[in-house]
């Protein structure tokens, strides 16, 4: 990975683009987004074809890619907001990995598909900013916490959390980069030129509607491969909308099963993914985690 590049923090009057990469959304969250960002002192736009809907996507590839690299190319953007994710945006990362991203570097914002994203620009060692979409920020009208820690995050504030212990954890303290995402999105990533599973790294992973021999599948995979192992460390997001295993296991005993004899800290019951509280957390930048009896410290700062 080049040197990284952390976007400059967003000025009153610089520009954000509304843009849906992946899956078709609702109006009313972008327009209503768009307007929370603009009370927040900054110009939004919406993409041409942000509001369509071709299939279950937004537009075909070829116009969700022109959205991405109209929004890319120009200078006077200085944030990418993608309002959801769903899927698609693994169809554009071959052309947009060809276009100049270290060149007036933004921010691109998001989760859950959008996480092939924020692989490519790891890639590109370009930070990017992993949080709520469209549909949250409008729901909470951009007052909620999370929210409010992205505005902090684009004006050039690092976030920091403290969290409650989980008896699942690991204890210990690490710093490192910081990756992750959508855990399926990101092992369909493995082995191509956006793996982001390399030694070292902090990942943070979460997931929705996976069952849990799935997720336990992709983690097998990552143990056979030396990838788990060489984690620097783990912080476990929500898992939702799943059942529990004929042996009654959740999601996160299994997890913990499939880590306990590796000796880096790991975080459970972290609030990141597709759950009303979803933190926000920049990608690809440094990270110290410290999981302690009492606490889980992120640091960003």
């Amino acid at each position: 990975m080049d040197k990284l590049i952390i976007p400059a923090p967003l000025k009153s009057g610089d520009k954000i683009v509304l843009l849906s990469p992946s899956g078709t959304v609702k109006a009313e969250f972008v327009e209503n987004a768009a307007i929370i960002l603009q009370n927040q002192g900054w110009v939004t736009e919406i993409a041409p074809h942000a509001l369509g809907k071709w299939k279950t996507y937004s537009a075909t590839a070829p116009k969700r890619y022109a959205d991405l690299e109209a929004a890319i190319t120009d200078k006077s953007v200085k944030a990418i907001f993608c309002n959801r994710g769903g899927y698609g945006a693994v169809h554009l990362l071959e052309q947009l990995d060809s276009l100049p991203l270290r060149d007036n570097a933004k921010w691109i914002i998001g989760y859950s598909d959008i996480s092939a994203l924020h692989a490519l620009m790891h890639k590109h060692g370009i930070a990017s900013i992993h949080s709520p979409m469209a549909k949250h920020i409008s729901t909470f009208e951009g007052e909620d916490e999370d929210s409010q820690t992205l505005f902090d995050i684009l004006r050039g504030n690092m976030p920091e959390y403290q969290i409650e212990p989980n008896p699942l954890n690991h204890t210990g303290s690490v710093s490192g980069t910081l990756v992750g995402g959508n855990l399926a999105v990101i092992a369909d990533l493995i082995s191509t030129p956006f793996d982001v599973f390399k030694p070292g790294n902090i990942l943070f992973i979460e997931d929705i509607s996976e069952p849990i021999y799935k997720t336990q599948r992709i983690l097998y995979q990552l143990r056979l491969s030396g990838a788990l192992g060489q984690l620097g460390g783990l912080i476990v997001g929500a898992f939702t909308e799943y059942n529990l295993d004929v042996d009654g296991m959740s999601m996160e005993e299994m997890i913990a099963d499939m880590v306990k004899d590796y000796d880096y800290p790991v975080a459970f019951g972290v609030p990141v993914g597709h759950v009303d509280h979803n933190i926000p957390l920049v990608e690809s930048a440094p990270v110290s985690l410290n999981v302690t009896d009492e606490n889980v410290m992120i640091s960003q700062k």
